[in-house]
């Protein structure tokens, strides 16, 4: 239901779906899907918090073929910003801003990306023989960053390249 639910939100959006067109297409009734996730919004915290941690994994998976920490940081922030599961964990995020109960969800899923991107970045950065001092803050940094870019593209319809470069700008010392 998770995976069927993350490819409708993600391309109609929350308002766009149904639980009777994600239970149709995850061959269910609607009463299995409100069983399991009780409301369409904790469903689509649910599937966008995965999607987002799925997208994280996906870059991080990516960017290991690096040969220097700017190529690291470079292919992190094209294989996330403009990504479809960024955009839709930005819409799950005012949405549980909105919606106190869906807030741990989206508080562990914040967890586990910057508790995993800082140890792929310490495991990357010791297969080349160096230190990752601060892995945690950077990872941290780097959520941080991507989440406010992903929300500015979306709500101002730059170009992605535009905030490819003003992310690596923010960035700083790569």
């Amino acid at each position: 239901m998770l995976d069927v639910a993350a490819a409708r939100f993600k391309a109609a959006g929350f308002g766009g779906v149904s639980f009777a067109e994600i239970a149709e297409d995850a061959g269910a009734v609607p009463s299995q899907v409100t069983y399991y996730f009780k409301t369409k919004e904790a469903l689509f915290v649910e599937a966008a918090c995965r999607e987002m941690l799925y997208l994280a994994r996906d870059a991080e998976i990516a960017s290991q073929a690096a040969t220097s920490t700017s190529a690291y940081l470079d292919i992190m922030v094209r294989s996330v910003l403009g990504a479809p599961g960024l955009s839709l964990f930005v819409e799950a995020l005012a949405l549980a801003h909105r919606r106190p109960a869906l807030r741990e969800q989206a508080q562990r899923t914040f967890e586990r990306l910057d508790g995993e991107s800082a140890r792929a970045m310490v495991e990357y950065r010791a297969r080349r023989g160096q230190t990752a001092e601060h892995a945690a803050t950077h990872a941290h940094r780097f959520w941080t960053i991507a989440i406010g870019m992903g929300a500015r593209g979306a709500a101002t319809g730059e170009p992605l390249e535009f905030l490819v470069s003003e992310m690596l700008e923010l960035l700083g010392d790569r």
